[in-house]
């Protein structure tokens, strides 16, 4: 079901009783899907089918492991980017 922002303002509580019932609404401005209104039920398990970010993370980095090495970076602090916490006036 597709509701626009001041519709559902207006019918809010049937919209979440539509959502618990199973229906999935979207919210629409100007006619382009800005939100939705769903189940608590079918947003936690879309939540737990999806990795954690540091999942995705180590899979780029098994992914691309060829190509980036994060060993070796130089990161001392030059004079463009001074550390003021050790010396204020450097």
């Amino acid at each position: 079901m597709r509701v626009s922002i001041y519709e559902a303002r207006n019918n809010f509580s049937s919209l979440v009783k539509l959502a618990e019932e199973g229906e999935v609404v979207e919210l629409t401005r100007y006619d382009k899907p800005v939100a939705v209104i769903m189940s608590y039920d079918d947003y936690q398990e879309k939540r737990q089918n999806q990795p954690s970010l540091l999942d995705k993370l180590s899979e780029l980095k098994k992914e691309f492991s060829d190509v980036v090495d994060d060993k070796g970076f130089n990161i001392t602090p030059s004079r463009e980017c001074p550390d003021y916490s050790k010396d204020p006036w450097a």
